[in-house]
């Protein structure tokens, strides 16, 4: 499907006129002695406004890959370094295709700067952001998490470690493209004992839990009962993902599993579980029935109207049903705010999802009113007054327009205007060669439906043609890859 993809940084206006040499010492000095954050910055020409991206999905790397790098002075700030093709993502957890055929890295635009971390803070006044590095190890992490003011001093220089410190970095343009995290809605044990779905570590962790359930089913020691509940694949939300998902290891246990398990095939049980009534709620309502009649075929169970009150280690409580022991649980059900777009307290926000309120030029307003025009929202993390879907078409598009945006400025061109969304349709894979696409919708082209092996030739194309680089074109006509 086209998804909304799963993850902030500097301040201070465009350089004032002065001589390079006086600017650059400014600039590169350290911050005051009781600053525990290190101010970073390029030294641009000066004819280049700095503009700095967070973020590196649909949004942030469209717009890194359509901006004028000529006329900009370009700084990327993301936790990944890569780009992640997320309607594959089903496709990879199961071994369909490698993993880096979905990945795309952020360094390979040599003429950017990019660092691998989170804005922690944005001081839109300052125009100037407080990041912290997303890298280092976990040793350190766990020491610098229990250090505090109260700790020996003797022990605090410990926590100190080469890169792993806050910085600030300037900007004369922002594009704020962070994205959103997987709502747990508050329910106990979901991020402790359930598997996400919105990023390629996700899906790595998935594949080998896949296996480690079968090689776990068949040790000698596993009762039968024990064996059932491994072979038990729970997934939680009905939409796009989720189904695709249960499309996606209906193969696998079909297939190859099928002839490496022989023993164990029979016992796999997949279930969907939604609080709504049914799957795929946002496609055509002949669309979702034929999805649900496929599934009911091939043994995939769906259960909607189900209310999950915790997640424990090996077993859900459903409000419904009670307990229900599980081998691997995949969580695909809402979204919830990025930890940055929490934290910014001055700009207008929407009430239901706590995403940052933009005008039809992507531009936040103020509680008071105010637009900020060098500051821009997208994706999953903005809010049109036009309400869109948090997917991947949207981020993409609003991407491509802020570029045209951008590049108009800096070209001095006249603005090409307010952005409008454009349906291209929308898709989602059910297995066993067979899709669904709905273009009842679309505003141009053919509008219709298909279904079967038609749909799933027109799904796969289209990830195939949107693949950015020519390599992983290439890798995605290879099949399978079970290799972890």
């Amino acid at each position: 499907p086209m998804l909304g993809t799963t993850a902030t940084v500097a301040r201070t206006g465009r350089p004032s006129p002065r001589s390079a040499a006086t600017s650059a010492l400014r600039t590169s000095k350290l911050t005051s002695p009781g600053s525990s954050a290190r101010l970073f910055s390029s030294s641009p020409r000066w004819d280049k406004q700095k503009l700095v991206i967070l973020g590196s999905g649909w949004g942030g790397y469209e717009v890194l890959r359509k901006v004028d790098r000529k006329r900009y002075d370009v700084t990327v700030i993301s936790p990944n370094s890569y780009f992640a093709f997320t309607p594959l993502l089903a496709s990879a957890s199961v071994g369909t295709i490698d993993y880096n055929s979905a990945l795309e890295p952020v360094r390979r635009f040599h003429d950017i700067t990019y660092y691998q971390a989170w804005a922690d803070k944005v001081d839109f006044s300052r125009k100037q952001l407080v990041c912290m590095p997303a890298t280092g190890s976990s040793t350190r992490k766990r020491i610098n998490a229990s250090i505090s003011d109260a700790t020996d001093s003797s022990i605090q220089p410990t926590a100190s470690f080469p890169g792993y410190k806050p910085f600030e970095i300037s900007y004369d343009k922002l594009v704020i493209a962070v994205g959103c995290y997987s709502a747990t809605f508050g329910i106990p044990g979901v991020s402790a004992n359930g598997y996400f779905l919105k990023d390629i570590r996700d899906s790595n962790k998935i594949r080998s839990r896949i296996l480690e359930c079968f090689e776990l089913a068949s040790q000698p020691t596993v009762t039968d009962v024990e064996r059932r509940n491994l072979l038990s694949f729970a997934i939680v939300g009905g939409g796009p993902t989720g189904v695709e998902f249960a499309g996606e290891l209906h193969d696998l246990t079909t297939t190859e599993l099928a002839e490496a398990y022989p023993k164990l095939s029979r016992l796999v049980n997949i279930t969907i579980y939604d609080v709504a009534p049914g799957i795929l709620g946002s496609f055509d309502k002949s669309l979702a029935e034929y999805a649900t009649a496929k599934f009911v075929r091939e043994g995939i169970q769906i259960k909607g109207s189900r209310h999950v009150t915790a997640v424990h280690e090996g077993y859900l409580e459903i409000k419904e049903e009670g307990k229900v022991p599980f081998g691997l649980l995949v969580w695909n059900t809402g979204l919830a705010p990025n930890p940055l777009i929490q934290s910014i307290k001055e700009l207008q926000k929407d009430e239901k999802t706590k995403s940052l309120k933009i005008n039809d030029t992507f531009n936040p307003v103020t509680n008071e009113g105010k637009e900020l025009k060098d500051v821009f929202v997208i994706g999953d993390a903005s809010a049109l007054k036009q309400k869109l879907p948090a997917t991947a078409q949207v981020a993409s598009q609003e991407a491509h327009w802020l570029s045209k945006i951008l590049n108009a400025e800096a070209r001095g061109q006249e603005s090409p205007g307010g952005f409008t969304f454009h349906n291209r349709g929308t898709m989602a894979y059910l297995g066993d060669w067979s899709a669904i696409l709905d273009r009842s919708q679309v505003e141009e082209g053919p509008k219709g439906e298909l279904t079967g092996r038609t749909a799933w030739l027109a799904w796969r194309s289209a990830y195939w043609l949107q693949a950015l680089s020519f390599r992983n074109r290439v890798s995605l006509a290879y099949v399978r890859d079970l290799s972890s």
